[in-house]
């Protein structure tokens, strides 16, 4: 698995010291208020599984399966929302996590969908946000790294499901895409 990928663009150690940063920020920010973290699956689960264990604090889960890739590199431009029933946000604060801010087709409509269910403020963290113009208007509050537009895998990124499992972020080899089409 290792030998698919070209180069490392973010290795464990930094994300690690990255995720001290981002929960203390994220604790400041929620201050004395309750919230529920919801998971955008299947992508950010590592991510959010690291963060929050940095966050001493009780704590709810929620997750939302949703789809715009569907096993390719690109965006379909459509977000799928694979779950028939939504997290209850009614009246609540909510922390949306996600894995990479790309189109923002995903941030905006999850977090669209969480207000429309009556949450009483939606933040975001990203793992990742792409250094690249958004067909939507959205942008994180809580960004881990800041990258350009190229297609990454690891650290819960993956490409036709696999991946997810690396430690680190990293950009596969073009003849491992080509090979897989």
């Amino acid at each position: 698995m290792h030998d698919d990928v070209e180069k490392v663009l973010i290795d464990e150690e930094v994300i690690e010291r990255r995720l001290d940063v981002l929960s203390e920020r994220i604790l400041e920010e929620f201050s004395g208020r309750k919230f529920v973290v919801v998971v955008i699956l299947k992508g950010a689960l590592v991510f959010t599984a690291d963060l929050l264990r940095r966050m001493p604090i009780p704590l709810e889960i929620e997750c939302i399966n949703v789809a715009s890739y569907h096993g390719t590199t690109e965006s379909s431009g459509q977000v799928d929302f694979l779950d028939a029933k939504l997290p209850a946000v009614e009246g609540r604060s909510v922390l949306l996590v996600d894995d990479i801010l790309d189109t923002g087709r995903t941030l905006a409509a999850v977090g669209e969908k969480l207000r429309g269910q009556g949450a009483e403020v939606v933040k975001s963290c990203v793992l990742l946000s792409k250094d690249k113009e958004r067909d939507a208007e959205v942008e994180a509050d809580h960004v881990g790294f800041y990258i350009g537009d190229e297609f990454v895998v690891g650290y819960g990124l993956d490409f036709r499901g696999l991946y997810r499992n690396l430690p680190f972020i990293g950009v596969l080899k073009q003849g491992v895409i080509e090979d897989s089409r």
